[in-house]
């Protein structure tokens, strides 16, 4: 079945049910499924009128929007294949891919991609048609037309292609945080079975009442397919395209359901730590007290155990004196929240369980579909990555690695049979690349990224993701990169979190000058000494850093140092800091 199918069925069964909404004018804006897929065929029509039928490639250059979802299910419901591009590339990286996949249309989001695309076109023998999402863009007049005119005149009329499970459906390239972007090719059964494999997993209830907000970036697997997997459903979804407005779009939405990736709730965590760890004696006895009865409701909840009315009581109280007022800054609503793209300490998944808010970590790579494993409602192991999902298999390899098969393994690399062949076994298992183990009762832990793990010269191996959440958690601290590899102890550099520091600096009556000045100064060096020093109090000797630089700026994703889901790349950030690096050992 064509994955796109859910808009019959679901116009079918809501037809006047909101079914997608977009900010318009500085106004939340929603429109209905009949209207939704209204739009989606007209723009199909279009696409098959601009020339573009079965197996063609189109390329979606754009940040999320509405233009974006609508254009994606037109191309899948030609039996077209989409190729998504990351908002945040240049001209070079968006010239690889189209290079490679031959798209013939690419649909752009804003001045900065159309000019670039239009360079690109001039170039490429192979794409034909700019197509420019918001009429505030300026465009050149030749192969070049806005979404909005180029499916005025379409049909609104439209039969979905059927397609096979194995059918092509998408091409996604990596980021990653190694090498050549990689095309992973994923079928419209990868997604169907995927989105199935969810709902059966789950068991949710009234799921068309759902309210999601889709902030990470669409062309990621983690968003795309969740945002496939709410609409799917039945739900409402919003599209946010500027995610530095997500604490407004938070509370004007009111969003029930969202996936985030651990950065997200990390900042949560750790401000609200710090905040009352600076509060009053009475107020930090109330949150510490709220903690507590939120924690023992929430082992309940986990053990799918009865709580007692005394203490269900106390809960109650809780929430009205401290967790709605947290929960109240993410829009008062949220009960679900998938977390994946990369690791997560359970100090965060449990005090959100406290407050009621169930993350479900999960585990999974692009070539996977996103999910292997997740939490369930019930019986998770805090600090695991879950159990695995629908038919996937899972089991451990050489040097620990996770390996898996199953419906939601990918194709393959797309014109890379070489690449393809190296990471499946001679007997057809995905090698993932990670470390993991799984405990008696079967719940998978992942121990590291085999390539991350690190030896120092000493001969001591050090596992970086673990020590950096630790650190990360912590509220003046927004990102830390360790460093370890054939050296004799373990450095990091250290992203500090400026809304933090600059509150601290104007408590110790600093002046700002520039952020560069600010992080050089000893008074702040020494500030940041004694963080890492309790912070760091429950690590071994050999794990814990030593000597750090205080970083004046954060990593950039348009400068490659980290992936659009907030990871680092560190062969970039190891090459671009070489000097500071060696310093710290030089010293």
């Amino acid at each position: 079945m064509n994955v796109a199918e859910f808009l019959n069925i679901n116009t079918a069964k809501f037809p006047r049910k909101s079914a997608i909404g977009f900010k318009k004018k500085e106004k939340w804006t929603e429109i209905s499924w009949s209207d939704f897929r209204r739009l989606v065929f007209k723009t199909a029509n279009a696409l098959r009128a601009a020339g573009i039928s079965e197996h063609d490639k189109v390329a979606i250059y754009a940040d999320n929007s509405a233009e974006w979802i609508i254009t994606d299910l037109a191309i899948l419901s030609l039996g077209a294949v989409t190729v998504p591009i990351y908002s945040t590339n240049n001209e070079e990286q968006s010239e690889y891919i189209l290079n490679e996949s031959e798209c013939k249309i690419i649909l752009v989001g804003n001045q900065e991609q159309y000019d670039a695309a239009f360079n690109i076109l001039n170039k490429n023998q192979v794409l034909q048609q700019v197509i420019v999402a918001k009429k505030s863009i300026w465009i050149q007049k030749e192969n070049s037309q806005y979404l909005e005119d180029f499916i005025k005149d379409a049909s609104e009329e439209f039969q979905i292609v059927p397609k096979e499970d194995d059918d092509l459906a998408t091409i996604i390239y990596t980021s990653g945080t190694t090498g050549v972007p990689k095309g992973v090719m994923l079928s419209h059964g990868n997604f169907h079975k995927s989105v199935e494999a969810h709902f059966e997993f789950f068991k949710f209830k009234n799921f068309e009442n759902e309210t999601s907000l889709a902030f990470l970036p669409l062309t990621h697997i983690f968003e795309r397919s969740w945002t496939l997997l709410a609409l799917y459903g039945g739900s409402k979804v919003y599209f946010l395209e500027n995610t530095k407005l997500i604490a407004s779009a938070l509370a004007e939405i009111k969003p029930t359901i969202m996936c985030a990736v651990p950065r997200f709730y990390q900042k949560i965590y750790a401000s609200v730590n710090e905040m009352a760890a600076n509060s009053s004696p009475s107020k930090k006895k109330i949150y510490n007290w709220a903690l507590a009865t939120g924690t023992e409701v929430a082992e309940f909840r986990r053990l799918n155990k009865s709580i007692p009315f005394s203490l269900n009581l106390k809960n109650k109280i809780a929430g009205i004196m401290v967790f709605n007022k947290i929960k109240k800054k993410m829009g008062g609503k949220l009960w679900f929240m998938p977390c994946g793209g990369a690791s997560v300490s359970d100090d965060v998944t449990r005090f959100f369980e406290a407050m009621g808010i169930h993350i479900t970590v999960g585990y999974g790579l692009t070539e996977t579909t996103a999910t292997l494993t997740c939490f369930p409602f019930h019986d998770f192991q805090h600090g695991s990555a879950g159990i695995p999902l629908g038919d996937t298999q899972i089991k451990i390899g050489d040097n620990d690695e996770i390996l898996a098969k199953g419906s939601s393994i990918m194709k393959g690399y797309y014109k890379k049979p070489t690449e393809t062949a190296e990471v499946f076994t001679e007997d057809g298992w995905f090698r993932t690349g990670d470390a993991g183990r799984f405990d008696e009762a079967g719940n998978l832990f992942i121990t590291d990224r085999i390539k991350d793990l690190m030896k120092t010269s000493n001969g001591k191996y050090i596992t970086p993701q673990p020590i950096e959440n630790l650190l990360s958690n912590n509220n003046f601290i927004n990102q830390a990169m360790i460093v370890a590899e054939g050296k004799p102890f373990v450095t990091a550099l250290i992203i500090p979190n400026f809304e933090a520091l600059q509150e601290l600096i104007s408590k110790m009556n600093i002046q700002f000058t520039t952020w560069e000045e600010i992080v050089n100064l000893e008074s702040i060096k020494e500030f940041y000494r004694e963080k890492m020093e309790e912070i760091q109090k429950g690590l071994s000797g050999f794990e814990k850093v030593k000597k750090f630089v205080l970083m004046p700026a954060e990593f950039e994703i348009g400068t490659g140092e980290i992936t659009p889901t907030l990871k680092v790349k560190r062969n970039v950030v190891l090459q671009k800091y070489a000097d500071l690096v060696d310093k710290m050992y030089n010293s």
